[in-house]
């Protein structure tokens, strides 16, 4: 009973659907249908049911962290800003991708070792991006909502993860009067990063959405940036033999051996979600909808009413479908409400006399 009522709810989301329809409004054939329809649409953009692109936008805060000089410095926070556009393309109720366009800067500080540190004191340092990445998002929630949740379903955990490509300009400055220039006059350290294949850098996060309305969303997100590049932080360069202890060249990326500057950033975003559909395809979950409809139909306390037009002929054949309303009492007949005739001579079977052989009607259906 249970995979009948399944498959009967599942049937709307085939390809193409099926109704009945009247294909005859003639008086000899009043109630003629079809099992196929003349309704049938394909499964294309058209007959889409949920909306799946949306403009987001966001903003928050920015830190340099797993790097020589760093956000966090002297247990206290240097504050930084990030800002994100992105244009999202939900591909199934579960996953979707992301163009994103990030930009931002970061405050960091850092101080060497030893009688170089303690010339050139704490080194401030200010890192700005611009970064441009493909994101790929897996709704968590709805990979692993159970179908039998009937709460209210308005928040959803995400997953994040992608890469992309970035240029930024950093600059330090610090006590240090050996390395400033007045010809030409430069800072004390600056680097420019160029936007290429040099460039390229990976990200990972996870966000919270909250579902405002049909057309918008809100959302708490945490990026980890992994840059890959040792100079992000404004520290500059450092070669591997300068990471000896005993190397009296000491340079600010001598402060951590980790080759990568990483970057941590925290945002409140809003969602736009376009389209004329009532739902988006991020908050839809095909299976909890087919249960939901099973559920409705294994609960339904009304009887099912078959003959809604009656059997006025009394011939065993719903007048929705009888073909013949005015079927002769006691005869028999077809699926379709028509009187039998065996040997087709045009005299019904209740009335013919030769039922197997045909003949005339003025002979009562025998041959001469």
């Amino acid at each position: 009973m249970k995979l009948g009522l399944l498959l009967l709810a599942t049937l709307p989301i085939a390809a193409y659907a099926q109704d009945s329809i009247t294909v005859n409004t003639s008086n000899q054939y009043p109630n003629t249908f079809s099992s196929g329809s003349a309704n049938i649409q394909k499964f294309d953009n058209k007959a889409r049911r949920f909306n799946d692109w949306s403009i987001s936008v966001g903003g928050g805060a920015a830190f340099m962290t797993n790097s020589d000089l760093t956000s966090f410095y002297d247990k206290k926070v240097n504050w930084g800003y990030n800002t994100y556009v992105s244009i999202d393309k939900q591909i199934s109720h579960t996953f979707g991708i992301s163009i994103v366009y990030q930009r931002g800067e970061t405050n960091q500080k850092g101080m060497q070792e030893g009688a170089r540190g303690l010339l050139a004191g704490v080194g401030v340092a200010k890192t700005k991006y611009n970064q441009i990445a493909v994101l790929g998002d897996v709704n968590l929630s709805n990979l692993l909502r159970r179908v039998d949740n009937k709460s209210p379903y308005r928040w959803a955990l995400h997953a994040y993860g992608g890469l992309g490509f970035q240029n930024f300009n950093t600059s330090l400055h610090d006590n240090d009067e050996f390395r400033w220039s007045t010809s030409p006059r430069r800072v004390p350290l600056f680097i420019d990063q160029k936007l290429d294949i040099s460039s390229l850098y990976y990200q990972f996060g996870t966000g919270l959405k909250f579902k405002v309305s049909k057309l918008v969303d809100i959302e708490a997100r945490a990026m980890y940036i992994i840059s890959g590049d040792d100079e992000f932080d404004g520290g500059g360069w450092a070669g591997p033999a300068d990471y000896d202890a005993t190397s009296g060249n000491s340079k600010y990326n001598m402060i951590n051996d980790k080759r990568s500057d990483n970057m941590l950033t925290v945002n409140l975003g809003v969602s736009f979600k376009l389209g004329k559909q009532q739902s988006h395809l991020t908050w839809h979950d095909p299976l909890q909808e087919v249960y939901y409809r099973t559920h409705l139909l294994e609960n339904k306390t009304s009887d099912l009413v078959v003959c809604t037009q009656g059997d006025n002929d009394n011939d065993g054949v719903c007048d929705d479908w009888d073909r013949q309303l005015n079927t002769p009492s006691g005869a028999r007949v077809d699926g379709s409400g028509v009187a039998l005739d065996m040997d087709l001579d045009g005299v019904i079977d209740l009335y013919d006399k030769c039922v197997t052989v045909a003949g005339p009607a003025d002979n009562n259906g025998c041959p001469k």
